[in-house]
C-alpha cells in the first residue's frame, strides 16, 4: 500500500471518528450542563421508562433506562456505615464475602463533637465505602430532634437543637456529594417516635413546626445541597409525610427549592393519587398488596408503577407532573452513577479506622470526675475489674436500617487487655439477650442473678472497678421500629451499678447508647463517661480517653434529664406522646429540651451542652463591637484561656435571648459555637457574628419570620445551664 493510500484511509478514519464523536447524544456528553443532559434525556424516553425511574426494580435498587445507557441508581442503607449486602428480592444476607465495612460512630456521637470539620470528614470516609461498594445513595444523614428520650432512633439523629444539627449536618453532606455519592436526608419531617410511626398523625403548630423540626432540614438542603432527601413514616395534616403535598411540593420545593429527589421510606407509600401529586419521585418498599406480605417481583404493582402510568395515559394526571418527577431523577442519576468524576472509593482503609477513632475520641463526654480520678493511672492499681456486657459486645449490630456487617470491632475489654493484660478481670454482670429487630430476647432469671452474683464477688478483690454498660441495640432499646419502654438502664444495670459501689468507691461509670437516661448512682460513683455508639473503634477511643492519652472534649448535644417526668412533653399525658387514638399533640410546642429546662428552672442531671475535661478553661468578659444592630452586624468578643497544666479543647457557645418580646420565646436559644483547642496557659479570642437573622422567630400572626426591635442579651456559655459571660445591645 502506497504512502498515499494509508494517509487517505487514516483521514477517512479521522474524519468518522471525529462524525461518531459530533453525534454522541448531549446526555451522555458531561461537558454539557446538567439540566442540558437531563432534558436530552427525558426527551429520548417514552412514558412507560420515565415511570419505570420512579418506583424500586429490587430491595434497594431502582431502574435506569437501559436502552439509553441510563443506570440504575444503587441505594443502601447508611447512618454508620454500609449496610451489607442483600439479596436482590429478599431481607436475607447475599452471603458475600467482600462487603465487611467500617462502623463509624452514631450521628449522637458526631453531634456529640461539636466539631464541623470532622463532620466533614465523616462524610469523606463514609461516602467512599459506598463507592466502593458500588452505591450511588446513601439512605442518611439524619436529622430529626430528639422530643423525647424514648424514641428508639434518636441514635441516628444529631441531639435536640436545631442549630446544633444544621450546622453540623452540612459539612457531612457536602463532603460526601463531592465524592459523587447522594445522601438522602431523613427523616423529613417529624419522625420522633417510632411507636405507630407508620399511622400516628403528628399535631404541632405552625410556629413550633418552622422553628424546632425544620431548619435542619433547610439547611441541609439550602445550605448543604442535598441531592435527595427521604420522606418519614407518620402523618402530617392526616396525610403520609411521603406522599405530602404541603411538606413535599410546597416547603420542600416550592419554598426551599429542593431540585433532587425525595424518595419514600420503605413501605411509606399507600395511595397513588398523593404519592402521584404530593411531591413524592421514588417509591420503594412497598408492600405490593398494600397489606400484609410482599408478593415477588411485583415492582408494577406499586402505587408509581402501573396505576400512576394509568392515570397518565388516561389524560387524569398532566403529563408535567411525570416529567418533574423523571427530571428529579434523572439529575440524581446524572450526579452519581453516570458521574465520571465519582470517586473509587475505599473499603476499610487506615484512614476511615483513623477517622472513626478521631471522631469516636472527640464524641465521648466527661459528665462526672469526683476527686480527679480521671485520666486513670492504671500503674496505681494491681487488680482492675471489667464489669458489663457492653465491655465485650458488639454494638455495630441490630437496630434495624443501621445494623452492619464489619470486618473488626475493638471492644472495650480487648482494647484494655492488650495494654494492661493480667490487671484486667472481666465478669459480664447481666445479660440483654441477641440483638433483635422485632422482640425482646428473654433472658433465663437464673442466668441474670448468676452473672451478678459472679461480678460481686470479683468486685470484693478488685481495688478499681470500670463498669462498661448502657443501651444496645435490642428492640426497645435503641431500635428502629421500637421505643425504649422507661427512662432507665434495662437489664438491672442501676442495682447492679449501686451495688458495685457499695463494695469498692472507686468505680468508673462508662456507657453506650443514643439516648440520654437516668443516673441513680450519680453520687455513688467516682466518675462518668458516656460514649454514644462509637463504631469499629469503639474500644480503643474509650480506653485512649480513659488513660488520658485524649484529653474528653464532647458536649452532650441532649439534656440529660433527672426524671423522664421533667421532660416537658410528660407534663400533657399520652396525648403528647406516644399518642391516643393514633394523634400525638406536641403540646410543649417550642420548649423543647434545653429550652424547657432553661426556660421553666427545671435542674437537669447534666444540661444541653454540658462536657468536662482533664483540664480548666477561664473566659473572659465579653467584647461587643457596638451596642446596636441596625442592618449590619454586631462581632462579640470573647477570650479563653486553658488554665490547667493539659492541651485541651473547648466548645464556646453562643445563646441569644430578647428581653421582651410581643410573643413567648425562651430564655435563650443556641446561635452559634466554635471549638478552641489551646494549649496549657494559652490565650484565644473567640469572635461571634451576631446579625438579624440570628435573632427572629417565627411569627404565628404574621406566619413568617420576625426580627422585633427591642433589648437582647447575648450568653456566651460552656453549657446552656453555665453562662460565663454576658452583654446586651440594642436592635432598632
Amino acid at each position: 500500500m502506497s504512502t498515499m493510500k494509508r494517509l487517505k484511509m487514516m483521514a477517512m478514519a479521522l474524519m468518522m471518528g471525529a462524525s461518531a464523536l459530533a453525534q454522541v447524544p448531549a446526555y451522555l456528553d458531561d461537558s454539557q450542563p446538567l439540566e442540558v443532559r437531563v432534558q436530552d434525556a427525558l426527551s429520548r424516553m417514552t412514558t412507560h421508562e420515565k415511570i419505570q425511574l420512579l418506583h424500586a426494580q429490587s430491595k434497594f435498587t431502582s431502574a435506569g433506562v437501559p436502552r439509553l445507557g441510563i443506570r440504575q441508581l444503587n441505594m443502601d442503607d447508611g447512618p454508620h456505615g454500609v449496610r451489607e449486602e442483600l439479596e436482590w428480592n429478599t431481607w436475607k444476607p447475599a452471603r458475600w464475602t467482600n462487603d465487611s465495612v467500617v462502623a463509624f460512630p452514631s450521628l449522637t456521637c458526631l453531634a456529640a463533637t461539636w466539631n464541623p470539620e470532622l463532620s466533614a470528614v465523616y462524610g469523606n470516609a463514609v461516602s467512599e465505602e459506598f463507592a466502593f461498594r458500588g452505591k450511588d445513595v446513601m439512605l442518611g444523614p439524619g436529622v430529626n430532634m430528639a422530643r423525647t428520650p424514648l424514641n428508639g432512633r434518636n441514635f441516628e439523629y444529631m441531639g435536640e437543637d436545631p442549630y446544633l444539627a444544621g450546622h453540623m449536618i452540612v459539612p457531612y453532606i457536602r463532603s460526601a456529594q463531592a465524592n459523587g455519592v447522594a445522601c438522602c436526608l431523613k427523616h423529613f419531617a417529624l419522625n420522633n417516635q417510632e411507636i405507630d410511626r407508620f399511622a400516628v398523625n403528628v399535631n404541632v403548630d405552625e410556629r413550633t413546626l418552622h422553628e424546632i423540626y425544620l431548619p435542619a432540614f433547610k439547611a441541609a438542603v439550602q445550605e448543604g445541597g442535598v441531592w435527595t432527601v427521604m420522606p418519614s413514616y407518620p402523618l402530617w395534616n392526616r396525610i403520609h409525610c411521603c406522599q405530602n403535598d404541603s411538606l413535599l411540593n410546597g416547603i420542600l420545593k416550592r419554598d426551599w427549592g429542593f431540585d433532587g429527589a425525595t424518595i419514600s421510606d420503605w413501605g411509606g407509600t399507600t395511595d397513588t393519587w398523593q404519592a402521584a401529586t404530593g411531591g413524592l419521585d421514588i417509591e420503594m418498599g412497598t408492600f405490593t398488596d398494600g397489606k400484609v406480605k410482599e408478593a415477588e417481583f411485583g415492582y408494577d404493582d406499586y402505587y408509581l408503577a402501573d396505576k400512576f402510568e394509568k392515570l397518565i395515559d388516561e389524560g387524569k394526571i398532566p403529563m408535567s407532573v411525570l416529567d418533574d418527577k423523571a427530571t428529579r431523577v434523572l439529575r440524581t442519576i446524572f450526579r452519581t452513577s453516570m458521574n465520571r468524576q465519582k470517586v473509587i472509593g475505599s473499603l476499610c482503609s487506615e484512614a476511615h479506622y483513623d477517622a472513626c477513632l478521631r471522631i469516636g475520641e472527640e464524641g465521648i463526654v466527661l459528665l462526672k470526675n469526683a476527686e480527679d480520678m480521671l485520666p486513670l493511672d492504671f500503674n496505681r492499681y494491681e487488680r482492675i475489674l471489667v464489669v458489663g456486657e457492653n465491655a465485650v459486645r458488639s454494638l455495630t449490630k441490630g437496630g434495624g436500617s443501621s445494623e452492619l456487617k464489619t470486618l473488626h470491632d475493638w471492644s472495650p475489654l480487648e482494647s484494655l487487655q492488650k495494654r494492661f493484660g493480667a490487671k484486667i478481670d472481666y465478669a459480664q454482670g447481666y445479660s440483654s439477650g441477641r440483638a433483635m429487630y422485632d422482640k425482646v430476647d428473654p433472658v433465663d432469671p437464673a442466668l441474670s442473678r448468676q452473672l451478678k452474683a459472679e461480678a460481686l464477688e470479683k468486685a470484693r478483690q478488685a481495688d478499681l472497678i470500670l463498669f462498661i454498660g448502657g443501651m444496645n441495640k435490642n428492640c426497645r432499646q435503641d431500635c428502629e421500629n421500637s421505643d425504649r419502654e422507661n427512662y432507665h438502664l434495662s437489664f438491672g444495670q442501676d442495682e447492679l451499678i449501686q451495688e458495685l459501689a457499695a463494695i469498692q468507691k472507686n468505680i468508673i461509670v462508662c456507657t453506650f447508647g443514643g439516648n440520654a437516661f437516668a443516673t441513680p448512682w450519680i453520687d455513688e460513683v467516682k466518675g462518668f463517661v458516656h460514649a454514644w455508639y462509637l463504631g469499629s473503634m469503639a474500644g480503643e477511643a474509650l480506653v485512649r480517653v480513659l488513660d488520658g492519652t485524649v484529653n474528653p472534649s464532647g458536649k452532650l448535644p441532649v439534656t440529660f434529664a433527672r426524671r423522664l417526668e421533667d421532660y416537658p412533653f410528660m407534663e400533657y399525658g399520652a396525648e403528647a406522646y406516644p399518642g391516643v387514638n393514633k394523634q400525638v399533640y406536641y403540646k410543649e410546642g417550642i420548649f423543647m429540651g434545653y429550652r424547657h429546662f432553661d426556660t421553666h428552672k427545671v435542674k437537669p442531671q447534666f444540661p444541653f451542652g454540658y462536657g468536662l475535661s482533664y483540664t480548666t478553661f477561664e473566659y473572659g468578659k465579653p467584647r461587643l463591637s457596638s451596642k446596636t444592630l441596625s442592618d449590619g452586624k454586631i462581632v462579640l468578643s470573647v477570650d479563653i484561656t486553658n488554665t490547667g497544666n493539659r492541651a485541651g479543647k473547648e466548645t464556646v457557645q453562643l445563646y441569644i435571648g430578647q428581653r421582651k418580646p410581643s410573643e413567648v420565646r425562651p430564655a435563650k436559644e443556641l446561635k452559634a459555637f466554635e471549638k478552641v483547642e489551646l494549649q496549657p496557659g494559652e490565650t484565644r479570642t473567640v469572635e461571634f457574628s451576631i446579625d438579624r437573622s440570628m435573632l427572629s422567630f417565627f411569627s404565628a400572626k404574621s406566619h413568617d419570620w420576625v426580627v422585633e426591635p427591642g433589648r437582647f442579651d447575648a450568653y456566651v456559655c460552656a453549657s446552656s445551664a453555665d453562662v460565663r459571660g454576658q452583654a446586651d445591645f440594642r436592635v432598632e
